[in-house]
C-alpha cells in the first residue's frame, strides 16, 4: 500500500485570489507578506516535479505583483520545478503579470487576460469644497508635497511627473511579458499588445499570452497522470480577521468596498 502511493505524482497547487496589494486591514487579498510562507511551502515538496499557480485577480499594487512574480521565479530555480499557471475569471494587469512566472500559462475560453499597463485615477473635489464653504490649508516644505491633492487645482506638470512614473513602470512591466513569452508573442498582428488592452482566453492563445486552453484538474491529470495528487495551498480565511473586520469604522469600510469592486469592474465584474 505504501508503496503505491509513492508512485503517485504529488503536484502542490497554490490558489490566488483578489486584488493585489489592496487587502485593508483583516481583509483578503493577495499580498507579499500572506503568500510568501505558502509559496514557499509548495516549492518545499521534493518529489513534485511542478507547482501549480491558478490566479484570479484583476491586478492593484505593481511592487506586491513583483515581489509575488520574483519570489514564484526565485523558488523554481531554488528548487528546480516547473511552473503551470491558470488564469480563472481574470488574470489582468498584476494578475498577469504574476503569471508570466509560469513556464506554461492556461486560461479557460472566456477568461479575460493581459491589460499590461498601468493606471492611476483620482478625484477633483475643488469645486464641491469651494460651493459648500470649504476651505483647503495646506502647509508643505518641499514644493512637491502637495502633488495631485484632489482637493487643489491640478497643475500639468504635477500630470507630466506622474506620467513619467508610469512610463517607468509600464516599461518594467513589458520586459517582464517580454522575458516570460519570449518568442511566444505574436507581435506581427495589427494588435498592440502592450496598450492595457486585454482579451478573452481564446484571443489570449492566438496572441502568445497564454499557452493553451483548460482548467487546472484538467491539464494536470493530462500532464502528470489520471492519479496525479493535487495538493492545494491557499492562504486561510481565518475567523478572527473576520470579527476583527467588524470592528472597522464604516467610512473605510465603504471606501475598501468600492475601490476594490471599480478594479474589478474594469474587467466587466
Amino acid at each position: 500500500m505504501i508503496s503505491f502511493f509513492k508512485k503517485k505524482k504529488i503536484i502542490p497547487h497554490i490558489k490566488l485570489n483578489g486584488v493585489i496589494g489592496n487587502v485593508g486591514k483583516f481583509k483578503q487579498g493577495i499580498d507579499f507578506s500572506g503568500q510568501e510562507e505558502i509559496i514557499k511551502k509548495a516549492f518545499a515538496i521534493k518529489k513534485a516535479p511542478a507547482v501549480a499557480i491558478s490566479i484570479n485577480s484583476p491586478g492593484g499594487s505593481p511592487v506586491q505583483s513583483h515581489l509575488i512574480h520574483d519570489l514564484i521565479r526565485q523558488q523554481a530555480k531554488k528548487n528546480k520545478k516547473k511552473v503551470i499557471v491558470f488564469a480563472e475569471d481574470v488574470a489582468a494587469s498584476g494578475g498577469y503579470l504574476i503569471a508570466c512566472a509560469g513556464d506554461e500559462i492556461y486560461a479557460n475560453q472566456s477568461s479575460i487576460v493581459g491589460s499590461i499597463g498601468v493606471i492611476y485615477s483620482s478625484f477633483g473635489f475643488k469645486d464641491l469644497i469651494k460651493k459648500i464653504g470649504v476651505q483647503r490649508r495646506v502647509y508643505t516644505a518641499g514644493k512637491n508635497k502637495s502633488t495631485l491633492d484632489p482637493f487643489m487645482e491640478e497643475k500639468q506638470e504635477d500630470i507630466e511627473r506622474l506620467k513619467s512614473i508610469q512610463l517607468d513602470l509600464h516599461k518594467d512591466f513589458i520586459e517582464v511579458v517580454e522575458k516570460s513569452r519570449s518568442t511566444k508573442l505574436k507581435k506581427d498582428t495589427e494588435i498592440e499588445l502592450f496598450s492595457g488592452e486585454f482579451w478573452s482566453g481564446r484571443k489570449s492563445k492566438e496572441l502568445g499570452l497564454i499557452d493553451g486552453i483548460g482548467n487546472a484538474d484538467e491539464i494536470l491529470r493530462e500532464k502528470f497522470g489520471e492519479n496525479v495528487v493535487i495538493k492545494k495551498f491557499e492562504k486561510p480565511k481565518g475567523w478572527l480577521a473576520k470579527r476583527l473586520s467588524s470592528s472597522e469604522n464604516n467610512a473605510e469600510q465603504v471606501i475598501s468596498i468600492l475601490e476594490e469592486r471599480s478594479i474589478w469592474q474594469r474587467y466587466g465584474l
